[in-house]
């Protein structure tokens, strides 16, 4: 039996993007909204930190973006990389029809905070902290509300619309039965930090070499490198030592030879598994699904964040009148997956591309790779780095918010 039973018209299983902005947005809009965060906060390191300008321009749209860019950020204005010997800029931001032409780089946790912040000027808004999903409350095939287990005890949650915001390894999608398509990734990621020097390049960088890809996300007082392996090669890395792993780090950047003994222990590289998949169907009647545990993606653009971000905003825009209301017709669940899902398919497909004619033949390359003819044209026509600055920074078809503000702070 529930130690504590609250009724809300909507709850959200998730604290990360798609479920803070959707929680802010609806209580915005003056729906009572339940967030429920697992963790007892949000710092958990090596989260996707790039806020890029779709994200921004939906701040914007909301009247925060002044606050938002008063706290520590670095903006990134232009992609580049090097290929073999051969440095290329892919993508230069500066003519986005946004008011941020540029990638804010901030920590998620910090990206979190200051929506919760936002969110709690709005009375219908509630962030429950510490609080896992176990169950999901059914009847007649709908669902009804969902179970947690808190601090304090087993909490009931009688809900008009339950949101699974909870990341890829969604507990709520689980729970719901929900069919899950897996497109397959070649690789896996390894994330960890080393110090940043005053004499250093402030130019964050992509390398690909044989067998490599390397990039350096420049985060004011440290790199944040991501180096690319084979999907399933971490064990084999371990196997070879550290010692070695720092070597070939230090191979690819000769800056870094001083310092890879900050990688102190493997407890250091953090392993992000990638995984591209998405939910053939979004919904049941009484819940939905968002962001990653709608559609986990690709770590390449770093836009996973971004598209959570534009599933909330086209959530709300969409249902926050039916919640108001009451229940959530099963066909108006569906609206926002036949809105989100031809964007997500774009993206995905892009990303699925980009994994096997680049990355699986990088990884399995032996000699030094010289770059494409089509990625010469970049340095040669600056103009076509618009495209990818496109892409990369606004999506497919970026979402704008119309779910008005209906409660004064």
């Amino acid at each position: 039996m529930a130690a504590e039973t609250i009724t809300t018209q909507c709850a959200i299983a998730g604290g990360g993007p798609a479920g803070m902005m959707l929680g802010l947005l609806l209580a915005r809009a003056g729906i009572d909204v339940v967030v429920l965060e697992k963790h007892a906060d949000f710092l958990r390191d090596f989260r996707g930190d790039t806020i890029h300008p779709s994200t921004l321009e939906i701040m914007y749209e909301l009247g925060i973006l002044e606050d938002f860019l008063k706290r520590p950020h670095q903006e990134l204005r232009e992609i580049g990389g090097q290929i073999g010997e051969t440095h290329i800029v892919l993508a230069d931001f500066s003519h986005l029809p946004t008011h941020c032409r540029f990638i804010a780089l901030m920590p998620q946790w910090d990206f979190l905070d200051f929506l919760a912040d936002q969110a709690r000027r709005y009375p219908g808004f509630h962030l429950r902290m510490l609080a896992r999903v176990t169950d999901l409350i059914m009847e007649q095939g709908r669902v009804l509300g969902l179970y947690a287990e808190t601090p304090d005890g087993p909490l009931e949650i009688r809900a008009d619309l339950v949101v699974g915001a909870d990341g890829r390894h969604s507990d709520v999608r689980a729970l719901a039965g929900l069919k899950v398509e897996d497109f397959g990734a070649p690789m896996d990621v390894l994330w960890f930090r080393l110090s940043k020097r005053p004499e250093d390049s402030q130019e964050t960088f992509g390398r690909i070499q044989a067998g490599v890809v390397f990039v350096t996300l420049d985060r004011g007082d440290y790199w944040q490198c991501a180096y690319v392996i084979p999907k399933g090669g971490f064990e084999e890395l371990r196997l070879r030592g550290l010692e070695a792993f720092r070597a070939a780090v230090a191979s690819l950047n000769p800056e870094f030879s001083s310092r890879v003994q900050e990688i102190g222990s493997w407890d250091d590289v953090k392993l992000l598994t990638v995984t591209v998949d998405r939910l053939e169907r979004w919904h049941r009647p009484g819940l939905l699904c968002i962001g990653d545990a709608a559609h986990a993606m690709s770590p390449i653009g770093g836009v996973g964040i971004n598209l959570a971000i534009q599933d909330a905003v086209a959530t709300a825009n969409l249902l926050w009148e039916p919640l108001s209301k009451g229940r959530v017709p099963a066909d108006q669940l569906g609206s926002v997956q036949a809105c989100r899902e031809w964007p997500t398919k774009m993206m995905q497909g892009v990303q699925l591309f980009i994994q096997k004619r680049v990355i699986s033949n990088v990884l399995s390359m032996t000699e030094r790779p010289r770059p494409p003819f089509v990625v010469t044209l970049f340095n040669r026509l600056p103009f076509l780095r618009r495209i990818p600055a496109r892409l990369i920074g606004m999506g497919f078809r970026p979402e704008h918010v119309k779910s008005p503000e209906l409660r004064d702070c």
